[in-house]
């Protein structure tokens, strides 16, 4: 009981930009990002793969740059924004780089998808014409049990030249 009125105390407030709106949540100081993400604010698309930072699969843009959300304290997003795969689309479209995802039947299960997602959006927004080899090289960090990749790299590729930038305006 008295490590419980102790958690509650030691909890502090983060405020942060989730998919461009406004968040407010409190969080203990060795909460991950991850943990408040899923749990306080039920952004389940964020996926628990490994908790180790080696799988990829709990990706989000922190600052438009990806990063482990499981390695990140909560605290550290203070001030920050955090996109999950559910910031990709506009006004209930799919994104373009999530099209060619479905275009190209880059996804199986599915798990692994919203990291990959972000990865790709985050690489192909400095690397708008990037060769196969490049596209393997940035995806590298994210495990993908189902499809051998080769999708993957298909629809990242067609994003790519598909006149489009990471956001989906003309490049």
């Amino acid at each position: 009981m008295e490590t419980a009125a102790a958690d509650a105390a030691a909890r502090v407030r983060v405020r942060f930009a989730l998919n461009g709106s406004p968040v407010d949540v409190w969080a203990a100081p060795h909460e991950t990002l991850l943990a408040v993400l899923r749990d306080t604010l039920g952004a389940t698309e964020v996926k628990y793969g490994c908790g180790e930072g080696v799988c990829g699969t709990c990706t989000v843009l922190l600052d438009g740059a990806p990063i482990n959300a499981c390695l990140l304290l909560a605290v550290q997003a203070a001030g920050r924004a955090v996109t999950t795969v559910k910031g990709l689309g506009a006004e209930g479209r799919l994104h373009p780089l999530q099209g060619a995802f479905v275009a190209h039947e880059a996804a199986q299960c599915g798990f692994c998808t919203p990291g990959m997602l972000l990865v790709a959006h985050a690489f192909l927004a400095d690397h708008p014409r990037p060769t196969r080899d490049e596209i393997r090289s940035a995806i590298a960090g994210n495990l993908c049990r189902c499809t051998g990749y080769t999708r993957i790299v298909d629809a990242i590729e067609a994003c790519a030249g598909s006149g489009t930038d990471a956001r989906g305006e003309p490049a």
